[in-house]
C-alpha cells in the first residue's frame, strides 16, 4: 500500500524534526530504541506540488493520505480528500487532533449525516475515526512536567488558553 503525506508544510516539518529526535516526547524517543526513523517506512511519498496532491483523488486502489489542517478540515488540501472520498463507505476518514467545534472536522467526529463541502452537500458514508490524543500542544503530562519544573514562588498565575473547559478545570485541579 502506498502512503502519503500531502502538503509541503506537512513535508517540511516531518523533514526537519527528524534532525531534533532529542526533541521528541518519551514516547517517541522509547520508540526510536527500536526503530531509528518511525517517520521512513515501505510505501510512504511525499507530496508537496498542488497537481500531484490533485492526482491522487483521481488514483484508483487503497492508500492513505496524510494532510494536514490546523483548523478542523476546513481549509487546504485535506478538504479536497475529504470531499473526494466521503461518500464511498470503502473509505475511512481518521481526524488526528483538535477540531474547532464548528468546523467540518468536528461537525464529522459528531457524526453528522450529511455536510456541506466547497457549497456542495456530501452523504457521510465514510467511516469516520478519531485520535484525540494527537496535537501539536504539550498536552496534560508535557504541561504538567513544565511546572514541575518551575520555581513555586515564581508562579503565582497561571492561564490556560487552549482545550475545552472541562479539560482545563480537570488540569486546575490536578496537576
Amino acid at each position: 500500500m502506498d502512503y502519503y503525506v500531502d502538503g509541503p508544510l506537512s513535508t517540511q516539518t516531518t523533514l526537519n524534526s527528524e534532525k531534533f529526535p532529542e526533541l521528541f516526547n518519551q514516547h517517541v524517543q522509547q520508540l526510536m530504541k527500536i526503530d531509528k526513523d518511525p517517520f521512513d517506512f515501505k510505501g510512504l511519498k511525499y507530496i508537496t506540488k498542488a497537481e500531484d496532491s490533485k492526482h491522487l483523488n483521481t488514483r484508483k486502489g487503497r492508500m492513505v493520505i496524510i494532510s494536514g489542517d490546523w483548523n478542523g478540515r476546513e481549509a487546504g488540501r485535506v478538504k479536497h480528500h475529504i470531499a473526494n472520498a466521503i461518500e464511498d463507505p470503502r473509505n475511512t476518514i481518521l481526524m488526528v487532533g483538535y477540531c474547532e467545534p464548528r468546523s467540518l472536522g468536528a461537525r464529522l467526529m459528531r457524526g453528522d449525516q450529511e455536510v456541506r463541502i466547497f457549497r456542495q452537500d456530501f452523504q457521510v458514508n465514510a467511516q469516520i475515526g478519531s485520535i484525540r490524543s494527537m496535537s501539536a500542544h504539550g498536552d496534560y503530562d508535557d504541561l504538567c512536567q513544565f511546572l514541575a519544573c518551575q520555581d513555586p514562588s515564581l508562579v503565582r498565575t497561571l492561564f490556560l488558553v487552549h482545550g475545552e473547559e472541562d479539560v482545563q478545570l480537570d488540569f486546575r485541579k490536578n496537576c
